[in-house]
């Protein structure tokens, strides 16, 4: 349980320093730390990831860093991509979404470790992709259990035009609005199966991670972000490979 804790830590600090990696890091622990079944794990890390990104977006939004019509534009969309992607979600096995989330985590991990960094895009923004960007992360969300983070601030940057400064704060905002939407979409999928959630331990690794946002937010205002963004990128890899390892094999048989 104790390396469990740590691993709540992490998950706020990963969400305060860059909006995003939140829910790569909320599977794993719950369902490799605690033992929770994966779909359990999957529907868990929805709530505890929307419940983190809400309190970690408060700072942003109070340095007037959130840049709500895009929050609007690219979240309303991605919560009807989060509730699609979670009625889908009944008839994907546990197995194939844990091989999906080492993909996304592997994709992630490509994303981070990028020599160079993301910058805002020069073109204006062009509104149906932003719409159809937020649906394709929202759907994503749904589907593995993902609030999108690592997908959200590159959309936000170069079809919304945000910048950087805003798009983290932004980031969190969508985070939390497509993480709520497949949660409530996800309580029917474990009903249908005969699971449940274990509310304590979930909301005890929201709680701890509400704090680690924090810490992350004050951290990111000192530390070099093109160092945070390589760490967090190879561990994203040791993460995935791991899953990976656990998963693919299971599938072949």
């Amino acid at each position: 349980m104790l390396a469990a804790l740590f691993g709540a830590l992490a998950i706020g600090l990963s969400l305060g320093l860059l909006g995003s990696g939140g829910s790569i890091l909320t599977v794993p622990v719950l369902h490799y730390l605690l033992q929770q079944p994966e779909q359990v794990a999957i529907g868990g890390s929805l709530l505890v990831v929307g419940l983190i990104a809400a309190a970690a977006c408060v700072p942003y939004a109070m340095a007037r860093q959130v840049d709500w019509r895009n929050v609007l534009w690219f979240g309303l969309p991605g919560m009807l991509g989060a509730w699609l992607g979670a009625s889908l979600a009944r008839w994907v096995p546990g197995t194939v979404q844990l091989a999906l989330f080492a993909f996304v985590m592997l994709a992630a991990a490509w994303r981070m470790l990028r020599s160079a960094p993301v910058a805002a895009g020069d073109h204006r923004p062009h509104l149906v992709a932003i719409i159809a960007g937020g649906a394709a992360v929202g759907a994503l969300s749904g589907v593995v259990g993902v609030g999108g983070g690592f997908l959200i601030v590159p959309a936000l940057v170069l079809l919304a035009g945000v910048p950087m400064s805003s798009a983290v704060g932004t980031s969190l905002a969508v985070i939390a609005l497509n993480s709520f939407t497949g949660f409530g979409k996800y309580q029917q999928v474990l009903a249908d199966k005969g699971l449940a959630l274990d509310w304590y331990v979930l909301l005890l690794i929201a709680a701890i991670g509400v704090v680690g946002s924090f810490a992350g937010n004050r951290l990111g205002r000192r530390l070099p972000q093109a160092t945070l963004r390589r760490l967090f990128g190879l561990f994203l890899v040791v993460m995935g490979v791991f899953v990976a390892a656990d998963a693919v094999p299971r599938l072949l048989h």
